[in-house]
Protein backbone atom coordinates (compact mmCIF):
# COMPACT_ATOMS: atom_id res chain seq x y z
CA UNK A 1 0.00 0.00 0.00
CA UNK A 2 1.39 3.41 -0.92
CA UNK A 3 2.02 5.99 1.75
CA UNK A 4 -0.90 8.27 2.56
CA UNK A 5 -0.54 11.48 0.56
CA UNK A 6 -3.46 13.21 2.26
CA UNK A 7 -3.92 13.43 6.01
CA UNK A 8 -7.52 14.21 6.97
CA UNK A 9 -8.98 13.85 10.43
CA UNK A 10 -11.96 11.50 10.41
CA UNK A 11 -14.16 14.24 11.87
CA UNK A 12 -13.52 16.57 8.94
CA UNK A 13 -16.11 15.76 6.27
CA UNK A 14 -15.57 18.78 4.05
CA UNK A 15 -13.47 16.70 1.65
CA UNK A 16 -16.56 14.79 0.48
CA UNK A 17 -19.41 16.03 -1.70
CA UNK A 18 -23.01 15.14 -0.89
CA UNK A 19 -23.67 13.36 -4.23
CA UNK A 20 -20.30 11.99 -5.34
CA UNK A 21 -19.70 9.95 -8.44
CA UNK A 22 -17.57 7.43 -6.57
CA UNK A 23 -18.68 5.04 -3.80
CA UNK A 24 -15.63 5.79 -1.67
CA UNK A 25 -16.29 9.54 -1.74
CA UNK A 26 -19.69 9.32 -0.05
CA UNK A 27 -19.91 11.45 3.08
CA UNK A 28 -21.21 8.78 5.47
CA UNK A 29 -21.55 11.02 8.56
CA UNK A 30 -23.83 13.28 6.51
CA UNK A 31 -25.77 10.26 5.24
CA UNK A 32 -26.38 8.91 8.74
CA UNK A 33 -27.38 12.33 10.12
CA UNK A 34 -29.76 12.99 7.24
CA UNK A 35 -31.51 9.61 7.44
CA UNK A 36 -31.66 9.69 11.23
CA UNK A 37 -33.22 13.15 11.17
CA UNK A 38 -35.97 12.09 8.79
CA UNK A 39 -36.65 8.89 10.76
CA UNK A 40 -37.06 10.89 13.98
CA UNK A 41 -39.58 13.16 12.23
CA UNK A 42 -41.50 10.16 10.86
CA UNK A 43 -41.70 8.59 14.32
CA UNK A 44 -42.92 11.86 15.85
CA UNK A 45 -45.63 12.21 13.20
CA UNK A 46 -46.68 8.57 13.74
CA UNK A 47 -47.02 9.09 17.50
CA UNK A 48 -49.18 12.14 16.80
CA UNK A 49 -51.32 10.12 14.34
CA UNK A 50 -50.48 12.61 11.57
CA UNK A 51 -50.52 10.06 8.77
CA UNK A 52 -50.47 12.63 5.98
CA UNK A 53 -47.16 13.96 7.26
CA UNK A 54 -45.88 10.39 7.72
CA UNK A 55 -46.51 9.60 4.06
CA UNK A 56 -44.87 12.83 2.92
CA UNK A 57 -41.74 12.19 4.98
CA UNK A 58 -41.59 8.57 3.85
CA UNK A 59 -41.68 9.69 0.20
CA UNK A 60 -38.91 12.18 0.90
CA UNK A 61 -36.72 9.56 2.57
CA UNK A 62 -37.21 6.84 -0.07
CA UNK A 63 -36.34 9.31 -2.85
CA UNK A 64 -33.29 10.80 -1.15
CA UNK A 65 -29.71 10.02 -2.12
CA UNK A 66 -28.80 9.41 1.53
CA UNK A 67 -31.56 6.83 1.99
CA UNK A 68 -30.56 4.98 -1.17
CA UNK A 69 -26.86 5.01 -0.27
CA UNK A 70 -27.55 3.62 3.20
CA UNK A 71 -29.81 0.90 1.75
CA UNK A 72 -27.09 -0.22 -0.68
CA UNK A 73 -24.54 -0.19 2.14
CA UNK A 74 -26.74 -2.41 4.29
CA UNK A 75 -27.27 -5.14 1.68
CA UNK A 76 -23.58 -5.15 0.70
CA UNK A 77 -22.38 -5.47 4.31
CA UNK A 78 -24.79 -7.99 5.84
CA UNK A 79 -24.43 -11.77 5.92
CA UNK A 80 -26.41 -12.25 2.69
CA UNK A 81 -24.11 -10.10 0.58
CA UNK A 82 -22.75 -13.20 -1.19
CA UNK A 83 -26.15 -14.82 -1.88
CA UNK A 84 -27.40 -13.83 -5.35
CA UNK A 85 -31.02 -13.83 -6.47
CA UNK A 86 -32.42 -15.32 -9.66
CA UNK A 87 -30.34 -12.93 -11.78
CA UNK A 88 -27.09 -14.19 -10.24
CA UNK A 89 -25.76 -10.66 -9.67
CA UNK A 90 -23.80 -9.40 -6.68
CA UNK A 91 -22.60 -5.89 -5.88
CA UNK A 92 -19.00 -6.50 -4.89
CA UNK A 93 -17.15 -3.57 -6.47
CA UNK A 94 -17.29 0.14 -5.57
CA UNK A 95 -18.46 0.91 -9.11
CA UNK A 96 -21.35 -1.56 -8.89
CA UNK A 97 -22.41 -0.17 -5.50
CA UNK A 98 -22.40 3.42 -6.76
CA UNK A 99 -24.39 2.47 -9.85
CA UNK A 100 -26.85 0.58 -7.65
CA UNK A 101 -27.79 3.80 -5.86
CA UNK A 102 -29.10 5.26 -9.12
CA UNK A 103 -31.14 2.11 -9.79
CA UNK A 104 -33.31 2.47 -6.68
CA UNK A 105 -36.12 4.40 -8.34
CA UNK A 106 -39.84 3.81 -7.89
CA UNK A 107 -40.69 4.72 -11.50
CA UNK A 108 -40.46 1.65 -13.71
CA UNK A 109 -39.49 -0.60 -10.81
CA UNK A 110 -40.47 -4.25 -11.27
CA UNK A 111 -39.13 -6.81 -8.78
CA UNK A 112 -37.87 -10.17 -10.03
CA UNK A 113 -39.13 -13.47 -8.57
CA UNK A 114 -37.50 -14.85 -5.46
CA UNK A 115 -35.00 -17.71 -5.54
CA UNK A 116 -36.34 -20.49 -3.31
CA UNK A 117 -33.87 -22.38 -1.10
CA UNK A 118 -34.48 -24.79 1.76
CA UNK A 119 -32.63 -24.92 5.08
CA UNK A 120 -33.01 -27.71 7.67
CA UNK A 121 -34.98 -27.13 10.88
CA UNK A 122 -34.36 -28.65 14.31
CA UNK A 123 -37.34 -31.03 13.92
CA UNK A 124 -35.96 -32.56 10.73
CA UNK A 125 -38.17 -30.58 8.38
CA UNK A 126 -36.99 -27.84 6.04
CA UNK A 127 -37.77 -24.14 6.07
CA UNK A 128 -38.29 -22.43 2.74
CA UNK A 129 -36.45 -19.15 2.23
CA UNK A 130 -36.99 -16.73 -0.61
CA UNK A 131 -33.88 -14.82 -1.70
CA UNK A 132 -34.58 -11.58 -3.59
CA UNK A 133 -32.13 -10.05 -6.04
CA UNK A 134 -29.67 -7.48 -4.78
CA UNK A 135 -31.74 -4.66 -6.27
CA UNK A 136 -34.94 -5.90 -4.67
CA UNK A 137 -33.15 -6.32 -1.33
CA UNK A 138 -31.87 -2.75 -1.55
CA UNK A 139 -35.36 -1.46 -2.39
CA UNK A 140 -36.72 -3.32 0.65
CA UNK A 141 -33.95 -1.89 2.83
CA UNK A 142 -34.74 1.60 1.52
CA UNK A 143 -38.45 1.37 2.30
CA UNK A 144 -37.67 -0.27 5.65
CA UNK A 145 -35.77 2.88 6.63
CA UNK A 146 -39.06 4.75 6.23
CA UNK A 147 -41.29 2.04 7.71
CA UNK A 148 -39.26 1.14 10.82
CA UNK A 149 -40.02 4.42 12.70
CA UNK A 150 -43.75 3.80 12.21
CA UNK A 151 -43.48 0.14 13.20
CA UNK A 152 -41.61 1.01 16.40
CA UNK A 153 -44.13 3.71 17.29
CA UNK A 154 -47.12 1.37 16.79
CA UNK A 155 -45.59 -1.82 18.22
CA UNK A 156 -47.02 -3.73 21.18
CA UNK A 157 -45.10 -3.03 24.38
CA UNK A 158 -44.17 -6.68 24.94
CA UNK A 159 -43.22 -7.57 21.37
CA UNK A 160 -39.50 -8.38 21.23
CA UNK A 161 -38.78 -10.18 17.95
CA UNK A 162 -36.95 -8.47 15.07
CA UNK A 163 -37.05 -5.07 16.73
CA UNK A 164 -34.21 -2.61 17.25
CA UNK A 165 -32.60 -2.90 20.67
CA UNK A 166 -34.70 -5.91 21.76
CA UNK A 167 -33.77 -9.57 22.03
CA UNK A 168 -34.83 -13.00 23.22
CA UNK A 169 -33.24 -12.21 26.59
CA UNK A 170 -35.68 -9.31 27.01
CA UNK A 171 -38.61 -11.56 26.15
CA UNK A 172 -37.69 -14.26 28.66
CA UNK A 173 -37.07 -11.61 31.35
CA UNK A 174 -40.61 -10.36 30.78
CA UNK A 175 -41.83 -13.94 31.24
CA UNK A 176 -39.98 -14.03 34.56
CA UNK A 177 -41.70 -10.81 35.65
CA UNK A 178 -45.07 -12.21 34.60
CA UNK A 179 -44.91 -15.56 36.40
CA UNK A 180 -42.39 -15.20 39.25
CA UNK A 181 -44.44 -13.39 41.91
CA UNK A 182 -46.44 -15.31 44.52
CA UNK A 183 -49.75 -13.97 43.19
CA UNK A 184 -48.87 -14.36 39.51
CA UNK A 185 -50.97 -16.31 37.00
CA UNK A 186 -50.70 -20.09 37.29
CA UNK A 187 -51.69 -20.94 33.72
CA UNK A 188 -50.17 -20.13 30.37
CA UNK A 189 -51.35 -20.41 26.78
CA UNK A 190 -48.39 -21.48 24.63
CA UNK A 191 -49.16 -20.34 21.11
CA UNK A 192 -47.46 -20.72 17.77
CA UNK A 193 -48.77 -19.42 14.45
CA UNK A 194 -48.80 -21.99 11.68
CA UNK A 195 -46.66 -20.81 8.76
CA UNK A 196 -46.90 -17.16 9.77
CA UNK A 197 -44.70 -15.76 7.00
CA UNK A 198 -46.30 -17.99 4.36
CA UNK A 199 -49.97 -17.27 5.04
CA UNK A 200 -50.38 -13.59 5.88
CA UNK A 201 -53.23 -12.24 3.75
CA UNK A 202 -51.97 -9.91 1.01
CA UNK A 203 -55.11 -7.79 1.00
CA UNK A 204 -54.79 -7.12 4.71
CA UNK A 205 -51.14 -6.10 4.34
CA UNK A 206 -51.84 -3.76 1.44
CA UNK A 207 -54.76 -2.13 3.27
CA UNK A 208 -53.07 -1.70 6.66
CA UNK A 209 -49.28 -1.37 6.25
CA UNK A 210 -48.37 2.36 6.28
CA UNK A 211 -45.99 2.42 3.30
CA UNK A 212 -46.01 2.80 -0.49
CA UNK A 213 -48.87 0.49 -1.53
CA UNK A 214 -47.73 0.14 -5.15
CA UNK A 215 -44.25 -1.06 -4.22
CA UNK A 216 -45.60 -3.34 -1.49
CA UNK A 217 -48.06 -4.99 -3.90
CA UNK A 218 -45.26 -5.63 -6.40
CA UNK A 219 -43.14 -7.36 -3.74
CA UNK A 220 -45.99 -9.53 -2.55
CA UNK A 221 -46.94 -10.64 -6.07
CA UNK A 222 -43.41 -11.08 -7.43
CA UNK A 223 -43.58 -14.89 -7.43
CA UNK A 224 -40.90 -17.44 -6.62
CA UNK A 225 -38.63 -19.72 -8.65
CA UNK A 226 -38.63 -23.16 -7.03
CA UNK A 227 -36.48 -25.85 -8.67
CA UNK A 228 -36.59 -23.96 -11.95
CA UNK A 229 -40.37 -23.46 -11.92
CA UNK A 230 -41.99 -20.04 -11.54
CA UNK A 231 -44.80 -20.09 -9.01
CA UNK A 232 -47.21 -17.32 -8.12
CA UNK A 233 -47.38 -16.00 -4.54
CA UNK A 234 -51.00 -15.63 -3.46
CA UNK A 235 -50.34 -15.14 0.26
CA UNK A 236 -47.53 -14.53 2.70
CA UNK A 237 -44.41 -12.44 2.84
CA UNK A 238 -41.20 -14.31 1.97
CA UNK A 239 -38.83 -15.48 4.71
CA UNK A 240 -35.51 -14.07 3.61
CA UNK A 241 -36.71 -10.62 2.64
CA UNK A 242 -35.23 -7.74 4.64
CA UNK A 243 -38.59 -6.11 5.23
CA UNK A 244 -40.55 -9.34 5.92
CA UNK A 245 -40.04 -9.48 9.72
CA UNK A 246 -41.29 -5.90 10.08
CA UNK A 247 -44.36 -6.66 7.95
CA UNK A 248 -45.12 -9.71 10.11
CA UNK A 249 -44.70 -7.68 13.30
CA UNK A 250 -47.08 -5.01 12.02
CA UNK A 251 -49.62 -7.70 11.16
CA UNK A 252 -49.49 -9.10 14.70
CA UNK A 253 -49.34 -5.78 16.53
CA UNK A 254 -52.64 -4.95 18.18
CA UNK A 255 -53.25 -8.31 19.86
CA UNK A 256 -51.82 -7.17 23.20
CA UNK A 257 -54.00 -4.00 23.35
CA UNK A 258 -57.02 -6.11 22.30
CA UNK A 259 -56.50 -8.43 25.27
CA UNK A 260 -56.00 -5.44 27.57
CA UNK A 261 -59.29 -3.92 26.42
CA UNK A 262 -61.22 -7.09 27.27
CA UNK A 263 -59.40 -8.24 30.40
CA UNK A 264 -58.03 -4.97 31.74
CA UNK A 265 -54.70 -3.23 31.39
CA UNK A 266 -51.75 -3.51 33.72
CA UNK A 267 -52.68 -2.49 37.27
CA UNK A 268 -56.42 -2.38 36.65
CA UNK A 269 -58.87 -4.10 38.98
CA UNK A 270 -60.17 -6.30 36.16
CA UNK A 271 -56.66 -7.43 35.25
CA UNK A 272 -55.80 -8.31 38.83
CA UNK A 273 -58.64 -10.82 38.58
CA UNK A 274 -57.89 -12.31 35.14
CA UNK A 275 -54.06 -11.81 35.09
CA UNK A 276 -53.95 -11.85 31.30
CA UNK A 277 -50.54 -10.73 30.03
CA UNK A 278 -48.86 -11.42 26.70
CA UNK A 279 -45.20 -11.82 25.71
CA UNK A 280 -44.42 -12.18 22.00
CA UNK A 281 -41.28 -12.85 20.02
CA UNK A 282 -42.08 -12.73 16.28
CA UNK A 283 -44.76 -15.42 15.71
CA UNK A 284 -44.18 -17.24 19.04
CA UNK A 285 -46.04 -15.92 22.06
CA UNK A 286 -47.32 -16.89 25.49
CA UNK A 287 -50.37 -15.52 27.33
CA UNK A 288 -50.85 -15.86 31.06
CA UNK A 289 -54.21 -16.38 32.74
CA UNK A 290 -55.76 -16.98 36.13
CA UNK A 291 -57.43 -20.25 35.06
CA UNK A 292 -57.32 -22.89 32.36
CA UNK A 293 -60.96 -22.27 31.49
CA UNK A 294 -60.34 -18.56 30.93
CA UNK A 295 -57.52 -19.22 28.48
CA UNK A 296 -59.34 -21.98 26.58
CA UNK A 297 -62.86 -20.53 26.42
CA UNK A 298 -62.21 -16.78 26.15
CA UNK A 299 -58.62 -15.90 25.34
CA UNK A 300 -57.89 -18.51 22.67
CA UNK A 301 -61.06 -17.80 20.60
CA UNK A 302 -60.23 -14.10 20.69
CA UNK A 303 -56.69 -14.79 19.47
CA UNK A 304 -57.97 -17.06 16.70
CA UNK A 305 -60.43 -14.44 15.50
CA UNK A 306 -57.70 -11.77 15.50
CA UNK A 307 -55.42 -14.01 13.43
CA UNK A 308 -58.19 -15.11 11.04
CA UNK A 309 -58.66 -11.51 9.91
CA UNK A 310 -55.04 -11.62 8.75
CA UNK A 311 -55.26 -15.03 7.08
CA UNK A 312 -53.47 -16.80 9.93
CA UNK A 313 -54.30 -19.58 12.37
CA UNK A 314 -52.75 -21.23 15.40
CA UNK A 315 -50.77 -24.44 15.04
CA UNK A 316 -52.80 -27.21 16.77
CA UNK A 317 -49.65 -29.22 17.53
CA UNK A 318 -47.81 -26.36 19.22
CA UNK A 319 -50.68 -24.52 20.92
CA UNK A 320 -51.93 -25.67 24.32
CA UNK A 321 -52.67 -24.50 27.85
CA UNK A 322 -50.18 -25.53 30.55
CA UNK A 323 -49.82 -25.06 34.28
CA UNK A 324 -46.79 -23.05 35.32
CA UNK A 325 -45.97 -25.90 37.74
CA UNK A 326 -45.59 -28.23 34.74
CA UNK A 327 -43.58 -25.61 32.88
CA UNK A 328 -43.50 -24.42 29.28
CA UNK A 329 -40.81 -24.03 26.61
CA UNK A 330 -40.25 -20.62 25.04
CA UNK A 331 -37.35 -19.50 22.83
CA UNK A 332 -35.11 -22.39 23.86
CA UNK A 333 -35.79 -22.06 27.59
CA UNK A 334 -38.04 -23.92 29.99
CA UNK A 335 -39.90 -21.81 32.57
CA UNK A 336 -41.33 -23.73 35.51
CA UNK A 337 -42.15 -23.20 39.16
CA UNK A 338 -40.42 -25.48 41.65
CA UNK A 339 -42.01 -25.26 45.08
CA UNK A 340 -43.37 -21.81 44.33
CA UNK A 341 -40.11 -20.44 42.83
CA UNK A 342 -39.85 -19.80 39.09
CA UNK A 343 -36.69 -21.13 37.45
CA UNK A 344 -35.85 -20.59 33.79
CA UNK A 345 -33.40 -23.15 32.40
CA UNK A 346 -32.22 -24.22 28.94
CA UNK A 347 -34.89 -26.54 27.55
CA UNK A 348 -34.16 -30.22 27.04
CA UNK A 349 -34.70 -29.95 23.28
CA UNK A 350 -32.32 -27.00 23.08
CA UNK A 351 -29.60 -28.82 25.03
CA UNK A 352 -30.09 -31.92 22.88
CA UNK A 353 -29.82 -29.91 19.65
CA UNK A 354 -26.63 -28.24 20.90
CA UNK A 355 -24.98 -31.54 21.82
CA UNK A 356 -25.99 -33.11 18.50
CA UNK A 357 -24.39 -30.20 16.66
CA UNK A 358 -21.18 -30.52 18.67
CA UNK A 359 -21.02 -34.30 18.21
CA UNK A 360 -21.60 -33.91 14.48
CA UNK A 361 -18.59 -31.59 14.21
CA UNK A 362 -16.43 -34.04 16.18
CA UNK A 363 -17.55 -37.10 14.17
CA UNK A 364 -17.08 -35.40 10.81
CA UNK A 365 -13.48 -34.44 11.67
CA UNK A 366 -11.88 -37.78 12.64
CA UNK A 367 -8.49 -36.91 11.18
CA UNK A 368 -8.43 -33.14 11.69
CA UNK A 369 -5.71 -31.41 13.68
CA UNK A 370 -6.60 -30.84 17.30
CA UNK A 371 -6.31 -27.06 16.91
CA UNK A 372 -8.56 -27.15 13.84
CA UNK A 373 -11.22 -29.06 15.77
CA UNK A 374 -10.98 -26.57 18.65
CA UNK A 375 -11.40 -23.63 16.27
CA UNK A 376 -14.57 -25.23 14.89
CA UNK A 377 -16.04 -26.04 18.30
CA UNK A 378 -15.29 -22.83 20.19
CA UNK A 379 -17.66 -20.52 18.23
CA UNK A 380 -20.51 -23.04 18.66
CA UNK A 381 -19.88 -23.35 22.41
CA UNK A 382 -19.39 -19.62 22.89
CA UNK A 383 -22.63 -18.77 21.07
CA UNK A 384 -24.65 -21.27 23.10
CA UNK A 385 -23.34 -20.22 26.51
CA UNK A 386 -23.76 -16.53 25.69
CA UNK A 387 -27.39 -17.20 24.79
CA UNK A 388 -28.15 -19.00 28.06
CA UNK A 389 -25.82 -17.32 30.55
CA UNK A 390 -28.55 -14.93 31.74
CA UNK A 391 -30.69 -17.74 33.16
CA UNK A 392 -30.35 -20.72 35.54
CA UNK A 393 -27.86 -22.56 33.34
CA UNK A 394 -24.96 -23.66 35.58
CA UNK A 395 -26.15 -27.28 35.83
CA UNK A 396 -26.76 -27.45 32.09
CA UNK A 397 -23.27 -26.09 31.42
CA UNK A 398 -21.70 -28.68 33.74
CA UNK A 399 -23.57 -31.59 32.12
CA UNK A 400 -22.65 -30.34 28.66
CA UNK A 401 -18.98 -30.18 29.69
CA UNK A 402 -19.12 -33.82 30.81
CA UNK A 403 -20.77 -34.98 27.58
CA UNK A 404 -18.33 -32.96 25.51
CA UNK A 405 -15.38 -34.55 27.32
CA UNK A 406 -16.75 -38.04 26.59
CA UNK A 407 -17.18 -37.21 22.92
CA UNK A 408 -13.64 -35.85 22.65
CA UNK A 409 -12.22 -38.85 24.51
CA UNK A 410 -13.88 -41.20 22.00
CA UNK A 411 -12.51 -39.04 19.17
CA UNK A 412 -8.96 -39.30 20.59
CA UNK A 413 -9.18 -43.07 21.19
CA UNK A 414 -10.35 -43.71 17.62
CA UNK A 415 -7.28 -41.88 16.36
CA UNK A 416 -4.90 -44.02 18.44
CA UNK A 417 -6.48 -47.44 18.98
CA UNK A 418 -3.16 -49.00 20.05
CA UNK A 419 -2.20 -46.35 22.59
CA UNK A 420 -2.95 -46.35 26.31
CA UNK A 421 -5.16 -43.92 28.20
CA UNK A 422 -2.27 -42.07 29.84
CA UNK A 423 -0.54 -41.51 26.50
CA UNK A 424 -3.77 -40.16 24.97
CA UNK A 425 -4.45 -37.92 27.96
CA UNK A 426 -0.91 -36.49 27.86
CA UNK A 427 -1.11 -35.81 24.12
CA UNK A 428 -4.50 -34.07 23.97
CA UNK A 429 -5.12 -32.67 27.47
CA UNK A 430 -2.98 -30.17 29.38
CA UNK A 431 -2.74 -28.70 32.87
CA UNK A 432 -3.89 -25.05 32.50
CA UNK A 433 -5.11 -22.70 35.24
CA UNK A 434 -5.35 -25.36 37.96
CA UNK A 435 -7.27 -27.68 35.63
CA UNK A 436 -5.66 -30.97 34.64
CA UNK A 437 -8.06 -31.81 31.83
CA UNK A 438 -7.97 -28.92 29.37
CA UNK A 439 -8.36 -30.02 25.74
CA UNK A 440 -5.56 -27.96 24.20
CA UNK A 441 -2.69 -27.94 21.72
CA UNK A 442 0.52 -25.91 21.81
CA UNK A 443 1.48 -24.37 18.48
CA UNK A 444 4.57 -22.51 17.36
CA UNK A 445 4.21 -19.08 15.76
CA UNK A 446 6.46 -17.66 13.03
CA UNK A 447 8.52 -16.01 15.76
CA UNK A 448 8.95 -19.44 17.39
CA UNK A 449 6.75 -18.46 20.31
CA UNK A 450 4.47 -20.97 22.02
CA UNK A 451 0.74 -20.38 21.50
CA UNK A 452 -1.80 -22.52 23.33
CA UNK A 453 -5.12 -23.18 21.58
CA UNK A 454 -7.61 -24.50 24.11
CA UNK A 455 -11.23 -25.54 24.12
CA UNK A 456 -13.71 -23.43 26.05
CA UNK A 457 -15.21 -24.92 29.20
CA UNK A 458 -18.90 -24.06 29.35
CA UNK A 459 -18.87 -23.97 33.14
CA UNK A 460 -16.22 -21.20 33.07
CA UNK A 461 -18.87 -18.75 31.85
CA UNK A 462 -20.35 -16.89 34.84
CA UNK A 463 -24.10 -16.41 35.14
CA UNK A 464 -24.92 -12.73 34.64
CA UNK A 465 -28.48 -11.45 34.91
CA UNK A 466 -29.86 -9.55 31.93
CA UNK A 467 -31.35 -6.08 32.43
CA UNK A 468 -34.59 -5.93 30.45
CA UNK A 469 -35.19 -3.10 28.01
CA UNK A 470 -37.75 -0.48 29.01
CA UNK A 471 -41.18 -1.43 27.67
CA UNK A 472 -41.80 1.93 25.97
CA UNK A 473 -38.28 2.27 24.50
CA UNK A 474 -38.41 3.74 21.00
CA UNK A 475 -35.04 3.93 19.16
CA UNK A 476 -36.37 6.84 17.05
CA UNK A 477 -37.41 8.97 20.01
CA UNK A 478 -34.67 11.51 20.91
CA UNK A 479 -35.62 11.08 24.57
CA UNK A 480 -34.28 7.50 24.47
CA UNK A 481 -31.24 8.13 22.24
CA UNK A 482 -28.69 8.06 25.06
CA UNK A 483 -30.40 5.07 26.68
CA UNK A 484 -30.34 3.12 23.41
CA UNK A 485 -26.66 3.87 22.78
CA UNK A 486 -25.71 2.76 26.29
CA UNK A 487 -27.60 -0.53 25.94
CA UNK A 488 -26.10 -1.22 22.51
CA UNK A 489 -22.60 -0.53 23.77
CA UNK A 490 -23.13 -2.72 26.84
CA UNK A 491 -24.46 -5.63 24.75
CA UNK A 492 -21.59 -5.41 22.27
CA UNK A 493 -19.04 -5.21 25.06
CA UNK A 494 -20.59 -8.26 26.66
CA UNK A 495 -20.28 -10.20 23.41
CA UNK A 496 -16.67 -9.10 23.00
CA UNK A 497 -15.56 -9.97 26.53
CA UNK A 498 -13.47 -12.89 25.21
CA UNK A 499 -11.65 -10.61 22.73
CA UNK A 500 -9.95 -8.29 25.18
CA UNK A 501 -8.06 -6.05 22.74
CA UNK A 502 -11.04 -5.53 20.42
CA UNK A 503 -13.23 -4.85 23.43
CA UNK A 504 -10.77 -2.27 24.75
CA UNK A 505 -10.78 -0.47 21.40
CA UNK A 506 -14.58 -0.67 21.23
CA UNK A 507 -14.91 0.87 24.69
CA UNK A 508 -12.38 3.63 23.99
CA UNK A 509 -14.33 4.62 20.86
CA UNK A 510 -17.68 4.55 22.70
CA UNK A 511 -18.82 1.83 20.33
CA UNK A 512 -18.57 4.01 17.21
CA UNK A 513 -16.61 3.89 13.98
CA UNK A 514 -13.79 6.46 13.98
CA UNK A 515 -14.54 7.51 10.40
CA UNK A 516 -18.34 7.77 10.06
CA UNK A 517 -19.13 7.91 13.81
CA UNK A 518 -22.02 5.45 13.40
CA UNK A 519 -22.45 2.56 15.82
CA UNK A 520 -20.38 -0.60 15.35
CA UNK A 521 -22.64 -3.61 15.81
CA UNK A 522 -22.42 -7.35 15.32
CA UNK A 523 -24.34 -6.96 12.05
CA UNK A 524 -22.17 -4.19 10.60
CA UNK A 525 -18.94 -5.94 11.56
CA UNK A 526 -15.61 -4.13 11.94
CA UNK A 527 -12.02 -4.02 10.74
CA UNK A 528 -9.01 -3.48 13.00
CA UNK A 529 -7.06 -0.62 11.36
CA UNK A 530 -3.50 0.46 12.16
CA UNK A 531 -3.17 4.25 12.11
CA UNK A 532 0.51 4.00 11.17
CA UNK A 533 0.79 0.96 8.95
CA UNK A 534 3.04 -1.78 10.14
CA UNK A 535 4.95 -1.73 6.85
CA UNK A 536 5.76 1.91 7.64
CA UNK A 537 7.04 1.12 11.13
CA UNK A 538 3.78 1.16 13.07
CA UNK A 539 3.45 -1.20 16.01
CA UNK A 540 0.59 -3.41 17.18
CA UNK A 541 -0.15 -1.37 20.32
CA UNK A 542 -3.74 -0.37 21.02
CA UNK A 543 -2.77 3.29 20.79
CA UNK A 544 -1.97 2.68 17.09
CA UNK A 545 -5.23 0.88 16.29
CA UNK A 546 -8.87 1.81 15.73
CA UNK A 547 -12.02 -0.07 14.77
CA UNK A 548 -13.73 0.89 11.52
CA UNK A 549 -16.70 -0.38 9.55
CA UNK A 550 -15.56 -2.52 6.58
CA UNK A 551 -16.90 0.06 4.11
CA UNK A 552 -15.25 2.90 6.01
CA UNK A 553 -11.96 0.98 6.08
CA UNK A 554 -12.04 0.56 2.31
CA UNK A 555 -12.93 4.23 1.91
CA UNK A 556 -10.04 5.28 4.12
CA UNK A 557 -7.48 3.38 2.04
CA UNK A 558 -8.95 4.33 -1.34
CA UNK A 559 -8.99 8.05 -0.45
CA UNK A 560 -5.62 7.99 1.37
CA UNK A 561 -7.20 9.27 4.56
CA UNK A 562 -5.78 9.08 8.05
CA UNK A 563 -7.77 8.74 11.25
CA UNK A 564 -6.49 10.07 14.54
CA UNK A 565 -7.53 9.28 18.08
CA UNK A 566 -8.59 12.13 20.34
CA UNK A 567 -6.49 12.28 23.50
CA UNK A 568 -9.47 11.13 25.58
CA UNK A 569 -9.68 7.91 23.59
CA UNK A 570 -6.07 6.80 23.80
CA UNK A 571 -5.66 3.17 24.88
CA UNK A 572 -2.43 1.95 26.34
Amino acid sequence: MKECSTSIDARDTSAFSERPDDWHQINWPHVYRNVRGMQVRIAKAAREQNWRKVRALQRKLTRSFCGKALAVRRVTENQGKRSPGVDGRLWTTPKAKREAIDQLNRKGYKPLPLRRVYIPKANGKKRALGIPTMRDRAMQALHLLALAPVAESKADLNSYGFRIGRSTADAICQCHQTFSKPGSAQWVLEADIEGCFDHIDHSWLIDHIPMDKVVLRKWLKAGVVDLGTLKATEAGTPQGGIISPTLANLALDGLEPLLADHFGGKGSKKNRKHKVYMVRYADDFVISGSSKELLESKVRPMVEQFLAERGLKLSPAKTHVTSIHDGFDFLGWNARKYGGKLLIKPSKDNVKAFMEKVRTVIKTNPSANQSSLIWQLNPIIRGWVNYHKHQVASDAFGRADAQLFNALWRWAKRRHPKKGRRWIAKKYWQHIDNRNWTFAETLRTEADEAKVVKLIYLSDTPIKRHVKVKADFNPFDPEYESYGEQRLQARMSDKLHYRKQVNALFQSQNGKCMLCHAAITWDTGWHDHHIIHRVHGGNNALSNRVLLHPTCHNQLHSQNLMVTKPASQEVS
